[in-house]
């Protein structure tokens, strides 16, 4: 019986494991900026990262996608947190939307490959309602673009959630294995359940990501796993 006692108070006392937390600095030192630019401002009142692209001189687009990877962000399962705000740049093509997103376990050795979701803010408040259910996008480069994945399942990887374009906007992604969700402005529901991610489960980077004629801007990146 005093055996039990002592086994039993033993088990209570072990320490329980928790998740660890991990805020990452999003200043240009700690960001393999490759061909994006970036700078530090302060965008409404608040310290946050700049990240555009470069015009390429077309009259038909105003940049590119840039995928800017954070530097000592290792990430596969757990919940990736920041805040960001999303406009068009002055000249972009009418179909911008101030692209903007989060895109995980991006490879080391093929960069192309990843993981991502996406905002389309200026579509949060259109008066279209078409539009209105394209606010919240998942894709996976390369193979599945968001373009691919509306064609072959219409509304099964993007939703509707209330938006507000060059404003600061709270996004979470919680990530298990094939599955994700994301969350926006401290919903306790997600806006947009993926329970078939494209890739297979491997551990890799985190990136900030901005879609073409977007003017973007991130802050307190926060990874949990």
């Amino acid at each position: 019986m005093k055996f039990l006692i002592t086994l039993a108070f033993c088990i209570i006392c072990l320490p329980t494991l928790e998740a660890f937390a991990q805020t990452i600095s999003l200043e240009p030192g700690n960001l393999n900026i490759g061909k994006a630019n970036i700078e530090t401002v302060s965008y409404h009142g608040k310290k946050g990262t700049r990240i555009w692209s470069k015009n390429t001189g077309s009259n038909e687009k105003l940049g590119d996608d840039e995928v800017v990877t954070v530097k000592n962000a290792n990430f596969l399962n757990g919940t990736i947190e920041v805040e960001l705000a999303g406009a068009v740049l002055h000249g972009a093509a009418t179909d911008a939307r101030g692209f903007i997103g989060i895109a995980f376990r991006v490879e080391d050795s093929k960069p192309q490959f990843f993981e991502y979701f996406f905002i389309r803010p200026t579509n949060g408040r259109a008066e279209d309602q078409l539009r209105r259910n394209h606010c919240t996008q998942y894709a996976s480069s390369p193979d599945f673009p968001w373009n691919r994945l509306r064609k072959e399942n219409p509304g099964v990887y993007e939703s509707y959630v209330d938006l507000k374009a060059a404003e600061w906007t709270k996004l979470k992604i919680v990530v298990k294995d094939k599955s994700a969700r994301l969350y926006i402005n401290n919903s306790d529901q997600p806006c947009l359940i993926v329970n078939d991610l494209k890739l297979e489960p491997k551990e890799g980077g985190v990136a900030l990501w901005t879609g073409d004629g977007t003017d973007g801007y991130f802050r307190n990146l926060k990874i949990t796993r």
